[in-house]
């Protein structure tokens, strides 16, 4: 979804070095998290504001690998259950699917498109592939491109790169699409999370298939 704003990254260190802390701590995903071993924690600190904190867990339990990082979520907050146009990032614990992004794939463990003009994420709720990916020249392609329909052209420059949230995944009409990790372009977002792009790419290569995304007030 579509955001408005730059922003400092000021994570307290690089997701390549130590954890930050080698104490185990007990994070407020803890019990929702089922075997996950990569969390990606969002919690709101006012308005479309957001901190970002990136765990891992071992042997010896969780350990934040990243902490702090300032993040933009939607222009209208939060919220337990969200529907298109409302603005507002959804609350809940999320699969993070696939990356995409219009430059090459920076590596890391999650599968990667690299996305051009021909590139969509269907938000027309009239359409079978609502809520996906699909690619076809604007002309041809069997949804409604138009973007007061929800649909969104993949290849815009807060995509340069990003992470798939896995938000409705029934692909319900109406329970809203498109929820990516991306790049910020310095503001609020329209449901996505948004944060500084160098710190996305770090955490893009650290993530593994499995990785989770935790989102909470």
């Amino acid at each position: 979804m579509r955001r408005l704003l730059v922003l400092l990254c000021v994570a307290l260190m690089s997701l390549g070095a130590a954890p930050v802390s080698v104490a185990q701590v007990t994070p407020w995903f803890a019990h929702s998290v089922g075997n996950a071993t990569q969390v990606i924690s969002v919690v709101g600190v006012g308005g479309s504001n957001a901190k970002m904190d990136v765990y891992q867990r071992n042997a010896t339990g969780w350990h934040p690998v990243a902490v702090g990082i300032p993040a933009f979520i939607g222009a209208a907050g939060m919220a337990p259950e969200t529907h298109d146009g409302q603005m507002k990032t959804p609350m809940g614990v999320f699969t993070l699917d696939f990356a995409f992004g219009t430059a090459p794939n920076p590596g890391g463990g999650l599968p990667y498109v690299q996305v051009g003009p021909n590139h969509w994420w269907d938000g027309d709720m009239k359409s079978p592939t609502y809520n996906t990916m699909q690619v076809c020249e604007k002309s041809q392609c069997p949804f409604n491109t138009d973007p007061a329909s929800g649909t969104e052209n993949l290849d815009i420059p807060q995509y340069v790169h990003a992470v798939v949230m896995g938000v409705n995944k029934a692909r319900i009409p109406g329970n809203g699409g498109a929820f990516f990790l991306h790049a910020t372009d310095g503001g609020p977002t329209a449901g996505c999370v948004a944060i500084d792009d160098a710190k996305l790419v770090e955490i893009m290569r650290w993530l593994q298939p499995g990785a989770l995304i935790a989102i909470s007030k």
